[in-house]
């Protein structure tokens, strides 16, 4: 069995790497790659989400009608989200074994290249029907690798995080999903001011080409990471078991993937509640303004751009809280919150008055795609054992993002389409911010809890 005192050095193995300048360096390292590499998948991901709404249609779908063309957007747009749980299946089981890096290093490669690549296709117009097929196996191969990049950065900085701060440490992954939409939303303002016929012929590649530069970037920073204190501590503790030196303590229950599921479907239910609202909020609202509402295009991009300014306040604070309050209680206000928001939101934006358009978008986003989510990254990382965290914490979160931010902008085209109202998008808004409130009620409070145990928080 392990003893208490070697438990007491587990929970305490990121907090001794940090006492050396060299673990305080490597610390900082990893903190910047994880953030740059979730700044480069969420800055694709805006951009596609901006391209869908704004653009795409008329590139890719330009036969259709508004509201068809919109919808078709938005299918291609669910495709990387139907490859992100198999991307995530696949580099979590790789990352477990091998170590969190490789992943790392595998993943932004992947992503810069397929998103580089989304911005060499040529339009309907040149190749037809090829078009589009070029667009949907390209924002596969974006999702395959994103759906890894994401938890994997998550994990990482959960396990190099002192515990005490693992809530404000890990928020910065956050802070890089609010980074990307920022960068994403400059590029977009800057590119819709050009001529229509200019941003149809090439200027709408310009943001997807220039992602390459981030991806180089982060690559060369991650070729120099070190394995995660955590990630370490295991490691050694297999080695000592091997040699007999340590009987390390395995329940029974933790002996296999899918025995111990209860933290698997909190996880699942926590990330419905976060990831729905949020693509509802920044990316079909950002459609629904421009395409059926007729608001200019600037009004949602200057939304997105002045919401992601905010998040740099929002994020770490929502982080501090679930250091200081715990994650749970946090996390239930902000699903309380969104449900109350989306009713009102349509209402609003109804108004088509460009201040009040932009206060709606700027509030979902703070609440859906930045608070929430700066105090989910922790809580992930907490709820599972260090024998499967990778692996079970990205498939739950990507089969989340499946049943809720993947589709629910398709959900949403569809909805507008059959009931030509905006209350049924609004219903289901408070539908899945209401999994999130419920789930937290079933969901244990993890804060500080740790990271090196074998079993599941429940």
């Amino acid at each position: 069995m392990l003893t208490q005192s070697t438990r007491q050095d587990a929970v305490s193995a990121a907090d001794a790497r940090l006492t050396t300048p060299e673990g305080r360096k490597d610390f900082w390292r990893a903190t910047f790659s994880c953030w740059l590499g979730t700044a480069m998948e969420y800055a694709d991901f805006a951009l596609y989400g901006l391209a869908a709404g704004i653009i795409f249609g008329d590139v890719f779908f330009p036969n259709a009608t508004p509201t068809m063309a919109l919808l078709s957007s938005f299918a291609t747009w669910s495709v990387g989200f139907i490859a992100r749980p198999i991307g995530a299946l696949f580099f979590g089981w790789l990352g477990d074994r091998k170590g969190r890096k490789i992943v790392m290093v595998t993943t932004i490669i992947l992503m810069g290249l397929s998103t580089t690549l989304i911005g060499l296709i040529p339009g309907y117009a040149t190749i037809g029907f090829w078009a589009p097929v070029c667009l949907v196996i390209l924002r596969f191969t974006q999702g395959f690798g994103a759906g890894a990049e994401l938890s994997g950065g998550t994990v990482m900085l959960g396990e190099y995080a002192p515990a005490k701060k693992r809530g404000l440490v890990s928020s910065i992954i956050a802070l890089g999903s609010n980074s990307g939409t920022l960068i994403a939303s400059l590029v977009w303002l800057a590119v819709v001011q050009m001529d229509q016929a200019q941003l149809q012929a090439w200027g709408w590649r310009i943001p997807f080409l220039c992602s390459s530069l981030i991806a180089l970037l982060a690559l060369w920073i991650r070729r120099h990471l070190k394995e995660t204190p955590v990630f370490e501590r295991k490691n050694a503790e297999m080695q000592a078991a091997r040699e007999g030196k340590l009987v390390m303590y395995q329940p029974a229950a933790d002996r296999s993937f899918w025995q111990r599921s209860r933290s698997f479907l909190v996880m699942l239910g926590l990330r419905i509640g976060e990831n729905g609202p949020s693509y509802l909020a920044q990316g079909f609202m950002i459609g629904y303004v421009v395409k059926v509402l007729a608001v200019d295009k600037s009004v949602a991009t200057s939304a997105v751009f002045i919401a992601s300014l905010l998040g740099f306040l929002i994020i770490p604070f929502a982080g501090w809280l679930s250091d200081r309050f715990g994650r749970r209680i946090v996390y239930r206000w902000f699903c309380l919150l969104l449900i109350l928001y989306a009713f009102p939101a349509f209402m609003l934006l109804d108004s088509r008055e460009p201040a009040v358009v932009m206060a709606v978008i700027v509030t979902g986003m703070g609440l859906a795609s930045l608070g929430i989510y700066g105090v989910q990254a922790a809580w992930g990382v907490e709820l599972f054992g260090v024998k499967h965290r990778y692996t079970k914490m990205a498939t739950a979160k990507e089969l989340g993002s499946i049943l809720s931010g993947g589709t629910a902008p398709l959900v949403a085209a569809a909805l507008l389409s059959w009931t030509g109202h905006w209350w049924a998008i609004a219903s289901y808004f408070a539908v899945m911010a209401a999994i999130g409130f419920l789930t937290t009620f079933v969901a244990p409070e993890t804060r500080g809890r740790d990271l090196n145990a074998p079993e599941d928080a429940i």
